[in-house]
């Protein structure tokens, strides 16, 4: 298991491969597809994003509403390729880390092993398990988006696994061929 401090680093990205299990701690940040469009939106009209998305990591999540005393409610990961069409212009302005589920399309692969990010999974089905990570949660942005608001989350030893590393290595294709009958 690797432990790794938020916001991810240029050396942390340059030694995880595909398949690596991780410990995310710090702060990331939230948002599915209607905050990807409209932050796609103001950079293509020159305006500032609403935070600073350089080194930064987005997790595609929108949590249920936060029972007493928690931070969030169960807050599992939604299906990453509806993010595809915004995360090549976000990944090019800094982006350095996504979490979600699901595969990518080639397009966001190619811009992952050209600006050197990574592409993290986190389990789907363990939304409950997973919410006993992430300790605040604070809307940054579209509060209107209700649960698809823009949030910043703290986490301490956020699991996630390393299913694109920045060389392009894909988790989804070494699974299949590691299991596939001869």
């Amino acid at each position: 298991m690797i432990s790794l401090q938020l916001p991810l680093k240029d050396e942390d990205i340059l030694s995880l491969r595909a398949g690596d299990s991780v410990l995310l701690t710090g702060h990331l940040y939230t948002a599915r597809d209607a905050a990807h469009k409209r932050l796609v939106e103001l950079v293509d009209a020159g305006k500032p994003l609403p935070f600073d998305i350089k080194n930064e990591t987005i997790y595609y999540v929108g949590p249920a509403p936060a029972p007493p005393g928690h931070a969030v409610g169960s807050a599992g990961p939604t299906t990453s390729y509806r993010m595809d069409a915004y995360t090549p212009k976000l990944l090019e302005l800094g982006l350095k880390g996504m979490i979600g589920k699901g595969k990518r399309s080639d397009e966001v692969i190619e811009a992952i092993k050209k600006h050197s990010a990574v592409y993290f999974g986190a389990t789907g089905g363990a939304a409950a398990l997973i919410s006993k990570s992430i300790i605040s949660s604070e809307i940054v942005a579209y509060p209107d988006l209700g649960a698809e608001a823009i949030r910043r989350f703290t986490v301490k030893n956020f699991p996630v696994i390393v299913l694109i590393d920045c060389l392009g290595n894909n988790q989804y294709d070494i699974g299949k061929k590691q299991y596939a009958i001869i």
